[in-house]
């Protein structure tokens, strides 16, 4: 044996332990893993079978329980449900049946427990307390177990407490008389609904105070907006305002002889010019999705549709992470036959107006919702809208003091700016500026016929930003073909809608405007994001 083997040898014989030595330790941890599960097993076994034996042993185990899920999924429920928001004195002595999300639940020892229940912003105290032949304490144990956001039903006699009841929106009591869980909700929740639905002004009382109190994060309300989404700002507030805008918006145009279309959202080149395009590969062709509906749009009045609009989605690359942007937004887009492009400025004054008036009326309830967490000031405008030419907005911000570009664009310091000078001296929040500079709107915008470095074109401001974007449009196909190739845009990717017009266009204009930024302006929100149910940003592909 060579001196390197009896070496190798000696040192793999000083390290190694015997086989049996080895063999013993293996069986001796399995055996002492074999225990742990022989006893997690059998905990389990004895916790099962006294949950059994207590639900046995209660005559009244059927007022109470987890619906099972063939009940949810075949059974007819002939009950005649009450919705919260209807629970009053009136009700008082009558049996009524509720569903709902238990928002607290709060056990007072083993015979009482509270629960808060909640259905569409409205809110009701439930008492769980023994009673014979009614409700065990097995009952009122199920209760204080349930967590909270779990959705129930609850049957019970509305009672009316003699003290104000302080904790919930509606001033009677049920008194349960069977409680069941339809869903229940994780534990713990990634945030609580009521640190969501504080207000800033509460969070700071709160603090000097000396009192706790959960500040919750845009980022973390975003990751967890199904359940963000259910605090009163959101569920009863800034989306059914939304809707209602929507509502407005198609029932004012439809009533003006326009009607709704419904354009591509995939197509094969930019709509609009610039950087901002989400580039796709579509069948091995190069596409792009749709910045706005506006060649379609335009397209349609080459049809000799004279009056259209759309509601649907939008799509931009942007790279702005700002508080007002999105790369997805809700687009509200017109589009129409004219004479002179005042009278697409025409319809922009009566259709806001109009909802603001109606939004002012009719949604009381939803914007008082929004402004308990979010407090803000009513929008203030003018029975008819102020216009007033780009030359003139730049003249009020030279008098100002301020530095600006004649014909560039205005930065959002410059709009703010010029926002706050127009609410000082015409005591309006909202306003169209008009004959915007030709280098910064889009190719297919009309220059002026008094001066080509100007356009027929204008934005809309709502608090000193942008909501608005519109203009007369170039319908001569030979002119908006060297104005697509001035802009950088290859006129092949266009072709059809540049033939289009050859077969004869009327002079037409319209206008795009964001629906997440009207609501986000009108309520005086500080970020986008909370006017977007599942926003789509830079940083940002889910929920």
């Amino acid at each position: 044996m060579s001196f390197e083997e009896s070496q190798t040898l000696s040192s793999s014989s000083a390290v190694e332990p015997p086989q049996h030595e080895q063999s013993k330790k293996a069986a001796k941890k399995e055996a002492t893993k074999q225990e742990k599960l022989r006893r997690r097993q059998e905990s389990a076994t004895l916790a099962s079978a006294a949950q059994s034996i207590s639900v046995e042993e209660d005559p009244l185990a059927a007022n109470y329980g987890d619906v099972p899920l063939p009940e949810l999924q075949s059974k007819v429920d002939s009950r005649v449900w009450i919705a919260v928001s209807k629970l009053t004195e009136e009700l008082k002595n009558e049996s009524v049946v509720v569903h709902g999300r238990a928002q607290t639940i709060r056990p007072c020892g083993k015979n009482i427990t509270f629960l808060v229940i909640r259905e569409k912003g409205f809110t009701v105290q439930c008492v769980v307390t023994t009673k014979p032949d009614v409700v065990s304490r097995q009952m009122v144990k199920y209760a204080a177990d349930l967590n909270s956001e779990s959705i129930v039903d609850i049957e019970g006699i509305v009672s009316v407490p003699t003290v104000p009841i302080t904790g919930a929106t509606q001033q009677v009591e049920v008194q349960v008389q069977k409680l069941h869980c339809v869903s229940r909700a994780r534990t713990p929740l990634p945030i609580n609904i009521e640190d969501a639905a504080c207000s800033e002004a509460d969070i700071e009382k709160a603090s000097q105070a000396g009192e706790q109190h959960v500040r919750i994060s845009q980022h973390t309300r975003l990751n967890n907006r199904v359940l963000e989404l259910r605090t009163p700002a959101n569920n009863l507030g800034i989306f059914r305002i939304q809707s209602q805008v929507v509502y407005i918006f198609r029932q004012f145009l439809v009533s003006e002889d326009f009607f709704e279309i419904f354009t591509p959202k995939l197509i094969a080149g930019s709509s609009e010019g610039g950087a901002a395009v989400f580039r796709l590969d579509y069948k091995g062709q190069p596409a792009c999705l749709a910045q706005s509906p506006q060649l379609h749009k335009q397209m349609a009045i080459c049809r000799k549709f004279r009056r259209v609009f759309e509601i649907g989605p939008v799509f931009r690359a942007e790279n702005s992470d700002t508080h007002r942007h999105l790369c997805e937004f809700i687009g509200l887009d017109v589009e129409m036959e004219i004479r002179h492009y005042f009278e697409v400025m025409d319809i922009v004054d009566r259709l806001f107006v109009t909802m603001f008036d109606t939004l002012n009326k009719n949604c009381s309830k939803e914007l008082e919702a929004v402004g308990r967490q979010y407090p803000f000031e009513p929008l203030k405008y003018l029975p008819q809208t102020l216009r007033l030419t780009f030359e003139e907005g730049i003249q009020m911000l030279k008098d100002a003091g301020v530095d600006v570009d004649p014909f560039g664009d205005l930065n959002t310091v410059a709009e703010r700016k010029l926002g706050q000078l127009v609410f000082e001296k015409y005591d309006t929040e909202f306003y169209i500026l008009h004959r915007y500079p030709l280098a910064v709107r889009p190719f297919y915008t009309m220059p002026c016929h008094d001066n080509p470095a100007y356009s027929n074109s204008f934005d809309v401001f709502i608090r000193g930003e942008e909501i608005i974007s519109g203009a007369q449009r170039i319908h001569e196909p030979k002119f908006l073909a060297e104005c697509a190739q001035a802009c950088g845009i290859d006129v092949q990717t266009i072709s059809t809608y540049i033939d289009s017009f050859k077969n004869g266009a009327p002079p037409h204009g319209g206008f795009g405007v964001g629906l997440e930024r009207v609501v986000m302006l009108f309520c005086n929100l500080d970020n986008i994001r909370k006017t977007s149910l599942f926003p789509r940003d830079p940083t940002r592909l889910v929920p």
